[in-house]
């Protein structure tokens, strides 16, 4: 009788244990829909900071990015 109650015991945290993370797992789903993370912005200023851009430069990062695309 002692045996059948432990292992009933057992099984029963064993399934205590399953539901907390199935809940778990269900917050972090709805946090995610609720409030998507905010992306840090990154600035690119000062990586180049030896550099000097032409207007050369610029027309030819255009044609490269919009090569498919008439602009």
């Amino acid at each position: 009788m002692k045996q059948t109650t432990a292992e009933n015991t057992v099984n029963m945290l064993h399934k205590i244990e399953l539901i907390e993370k199935e809940i778990g797992d269900l917050k972090l789903s709805i946090l995610k829909n609720i409030a998507p993370p905010v992306k840090k912005i990154i600035s690119l200023k000062g990586i180049i900071k030896s550099s000097e851009i032409t207007e050369k430069d610029i027309a030819a990062a255009k044609k490269s990015l919009y090569s498919k695309v008439e602009i």
